[in-house]
């Protein structure tokens, strides 16, 4: 199988979040691994996006993330994360773990959050599948996702992209919800850590939320990543 590149989720409110999720899917891959920066501003200048902006829309990745298969020319393989991330496990793991008989791979979560807000205040939603998008090992070749042209992305309604409606059911695979690990809701594991913390309530970059479960795991790639940049000053990521 060729390289997977990895598309992370860019928001300019939450720059931070993506650097330290950059650092560390690198920092743990066993081999060298594309990470791409997925970000809006970018997209709409290339003409792959046009959506008009949506106040509802919590991230400026909210409906980007299902450019993947367009942005890969419908080939391959791609994994999309959100940027509120961390990773304690092996990429390669996870990328290992595509399956040619499925369209997209993911965690079936039944995540029913009990709280009226998320991150930086934004309104916490219900909805089937919620948290599926999030996390998405996307098999780009496959024609069930040709249809994710940038007019339809563009123009979609949300249910219908972020709950996989143009998708059978049959075509989308699971992955171990140790890989999109929900804070404050998913269980802790009986030993060590999960291989991917989501912090999809807020995480340790706001100054509220520093207490959340594995906070200090975040502050530490943090504080290894800037004494990095401190080495390898002018550094860019692939965009």
């Amino acid at each position: 199988m060729s390289e997977i590149p990895v598309y992370v989720g860019w928001d300019s409110r939450e720059d931070i979040a993506y650097q330290v999720c950059r650092s560390s899917i690198q920092r743990h891959a066993s081999k060298p691994v594309k990470v791409i920066a997925l970000r809006e501003k970018a997209l709409r200048y290339q003409r792959l996006y046009w959506r008009e902006p949506d106040p509802l829309a919590t991230t400026q990745f909210c409906y980007t993330r299902f450019l993947v298969p367009a942005l890969t020319d419908y080939e391959g393989w791609a994994l999309f994360c959100d940027c509120d991330f961390l990773w304690l496990g092996d990429v390669q793991e996870l990328l290992a773990r595509a399956d040619d008989r499925y369209a997209l791979m993911c965690v079936h979560h039944d995540h029913r959050p009990p709280e009226l807000t998320k991150m930086d205040g934004c309104i916490q939603t219900v909805y089937p599948r919620k948290n599926w998008s999030s996390l998405m090992l996307i098999n780009c070749g496959h024609p069930a996702n040709r249809v994710l042209t940038p007019e339809l992305v563009s123009r979609e309604e949300p249910a219908f992209l972020h709950r996989f409606q143009w998708l059978d059911d049959a075509l989308i695979g699971t992955v171990p919800e140790t890989w999109n690990w929900l804070e404050g809701w998913s269980p802790k594991p009986d030993h060590g850590t999960p291989k991917v913390i989501h912090y999809t309530r807020g995480g340790p970059w706001f100054e509220d939320c520093r207490d959340v479960a594995y906070g200090e795991l975040w502050l530490a790639e943090k504080e290894a990543l800037e004494r990095q940049m401190g080495i390898d000053h002018g550094r860019t990521e692939a965009a």
